[in-house]
């Protein structure tokens, strides 16, 4: 899999109308999971694009070249679960050649880390999320309707040996499901270089849970002190959204992400390529630009590079998610790509 030369382009930044510069591109390569979280998927089932409407991995290259002359530099590789995807480990190495990307981290749910460590880190995956909503294997099991903690919890365990750094436990904290593990996932980072990052609940699509079940990160914050100080830690121009924090003498940190709680609108810098070829401009709004069709009909760099900046100057100031109000999003979070 080979990267062709880009032709020439608009020199022209990826800048918004509130000033706002996005160089991170969330990069969904597929649909699919092996896994069926219940706040994912809460039905159990959801349809999956016909093969033809998923981005093939030369047309994904072929965007992310556009978008990095247009000034993205960091990219996280995401899903659905990206890692089920056939021919993602060729994928991932040709995607870190490209020339201007500074930065490519993955997001997993850790079924396949164990097995396939080497591969990844092979292919110049130095960052990796694992999603893990439980440490208990029977919640885990009824949470993502799968038996493969052990596996998870082995793979986590390979990462950190073989180097991975830094590894970042995400965890959506969701009152009556796995609120009563807080104590235990902070207190990893007593004794791991784990980054654990407790994310609030994003009601998204038609079927989502209650509003009632969400944690707000002021709560969270008030639990984790019972275990001891926490002291902010200070961000570097790659962080996240995520507030940073650590318990003194931890190994490792604390983050929380506050989507509901506290706005980070001001400071995003994210786009999202969706496996179906939509440029999203908001995780949480249902805007977005159709970049397949016309490439498949023809379409040159430089109408989609100027595709790209439109998408851009639509972004909004702020999301509407809020803690009371329907989701403003219709569709449902394995169809965006987290």
């Amino acid at each position: 899999m080979e990267v062709q030369p880009l032709i020439e382009l608009p020199q022209r930044t990826l800048v918004d109308r509130f000033n706002r510069h996005l160089n991170y591109l969330r990069l969904s390569i597929t649909d699919r999971c092996n896994l069926r979280c219940t706040y994912c998927v809460p039905d159990g089932f959801f349809p999956k694009l016909p093969s033809r409407e998923i981005l093939r991995y030369e047309e994904v290259l072929r965007l992310v070249k556009i978008a990095v002359h247009l000034g993205v530099s960091k990219v996280r590789v995401t899903g659905g679960e990206p890692l089920v995807r056939k021919g993602v480990y060729e994928f991932l190495d040709t995607l870190g050649r490209i020339d201007g990307i500074t930065d490519i981290s993955l997001t997993t749910n850790g079924v396949f880390l164990a097995d396939q460590i080497d591969r990844i880190r092979k292919a110049g995956i130095g960052r990796i999320n694992i999603s893990l909503d439980s440490l208990k294997r029977e919640k885990y099991k009824r949470i993502t309707g799968f038996d493969r903690f052990d596996t998870v919890w082995k793979g986590i365990r390979l990462a950190r040996e073989r180097g991975v750094h830094p590894i970042k436990i995400n965890v959506v904290v969701i009152r009556g499901v796995n609120d009563d593990e807080l104590m235990d996932f902070a207190r990893l980072t007593f004794d791991f270089p784990y980054a654990v990052r407790f994310i609030e609940y994003m009601p998204m699509g038609s079927h989502c849970r209650s509003y009632g079940q969400q944690i707000l990160a002021p709560e969270i914050l008030d639990k984790l002190k019972s275990l001891g100080e926490l002291e902010p830690v200070p961000r570097n121009e790659t962080d996240g959204p995520a507030e940073r924090y650590r318990f003194k003498g931890a190994a490792g940190e604390i983050g929380l992400i506050r989507p509901i709680s506290h706005h980070f609108c001001s400071d995003c810098n994210r786009l999202r390529l969706t496996a179906s070829g939509q440029l999203r401009v908001c995780l949480l709004s249902n805007i977005q630009v159709d970049l397949k069709g016309p490439m498949r009909d023809g379409a040159a760099d430089t109408e989609l590079a100027r595709l790209m900046i439109r998408a851009v100057l639509r972004k909004p100031r702020k999301h509407g998610l809020s803690c009371t109000e329907g989701s403003p999003v219709s569709d449902p979070m394995f169809a965006i790509g987290g």
